[in-house]
């Protein structure tokens, strides 16, 4: 955040920034050589993008000369079909698929921003209350729920199995296709023994259906593990620096807000489009991540490095794969 804008922060409350912004300087003012003005963001509405959602509700992004639309969807995977195609111009999802679309050659990414870290709580594995499974070793043979398979929840479930002796192929992941919605449901139902949750979705349903946490995924190899990036296409990078830059400068912005005022992350998850609009009760009480500012050409290859070696580890990576490909050149 600039010095400008911290001190208008600090002195009138997040409430007024948006009628302050402008006369105090601290935001990027919009800039006519922009490539292009309006831009389309695909994000799936959790806790990871909250950086993403307090630039647009504070009015960085219109600061900068962007008029910035946030499409809502249920996985990066369908985010990088509709890059592909143009339907979208910036997307922001879990690192796993974006991996998965570069070394697939189904897309040709460039991360231009870090958008979450895991913390504690972020994302567990949780049963109904009463189950008969209360250790994380009890789950061999059983059922997982995760929203589809071979990505994010598979990864950090495996890493985590694995660390308490249980081998991976011992237990079955169930795709749920309503996703994180229906997790609570499909335990109920006994469709499955156990589910994948991140936040809001974890609080949400431990307050809904009484589910019990069994098991933090923050632990071991995925402590503080890059859940999110913010990619484009290289093309898309090629033809609008300008736009990208502008866009990038806003989005630093909200995510040092993110990280440093947990009170705005809380509104901007009560604010969220339906059907993801968070409860104040479950914004109040959900783990929030860590918003690191690293933007491109500052992406740490290390972080991107640590999720490909985590990937093939567990079979969700095959072949070569150079981690430069999905950095800027």
């Amino acid at each position: 955040m600039g010095r400008a804008l911290r001190h208008c922060l600090g002195v009138l409350g997040v409430g007024l920034l948006v009628a302050t912004s402008a006369s105090c300087g601290g935001v990027a003012q919009a800039d006519k050589s922009l490539e292009v003005t309006k831009l389309t963001v695909a994000a799936v509405p959790v806790g990871d993008e909250a950086g993403l959602y307090i630039a647009q509700d504070l009015g960085l992004f219109k600061a900068a000369g962007l008029n910035v639309t946030i499409d809502s969807i249920q996985s990066a995977t369908a985010a990088t079909q509709g890059q592909n195609d143009g339907t979208y111009d910036i997307t922001a999802g879990n690192s796993v698929s974006y991996v998965q679309d570069q070394a697939s050659h189904r897309s040709d990414l460039e991360i231009v921003a870090e958008g979450s870290l895991m913390q504690p709580g972020n994302q567990a594995l949780y049963t109904l209350a009463g189950s008969n499974i209360t250790t994380i070793g009890q789950l061999a043979g059983k059922k997982i729920g995760v929203n589809v398979l071979n990505d994010l929840g598979t990864l950090l479930i495996s890493s985590v199995l694995q660390s308490h002796g249980v081998p991976v192929q011992d237990v079955h992941f169930v795709p749920i296709k309503q996703g994180f919605q229906a997790m609570g449901i499909a335990l109920q139902e006994h469709l499955i023994d156990a589910a994948w949750l991140p936040e809001p979705f974890g609080s949400l349903d431990q307050v809904i259906y009484g589910l019990h946490q069994l098991v933090d995924l923050d632990q071991g190899a995925t402590v503080n593990f890059p859940v999110g990036w913010y990619v484009v296409t290289k093309t898309w990078a090629q033809r609008h620096p300008r736009t990208l830059e502008a866009f990038l400068g806003a989005l630093q912005e909200g995510q040092q807000i993110a990280d440093s005022n947990r009170s705005v992350v809380e509104q901007v998850m009560e604010q969220l489009p339906a059907p993801y609009t968070v409860p104040e009760l479950i914004a109040s009480i959900m783990s929030v991540e860590r918003y690191p500012l690293n933007v491109t050409p500052d992406i740490d290859p290390f972080d991107v490095q640590r999720v490909t070696d985590e990937m093939r580890e567990f079979g969700l990576l095959h072949g070569s794969f150079k981690v430069d490909t999905l950095l800027a050149p």
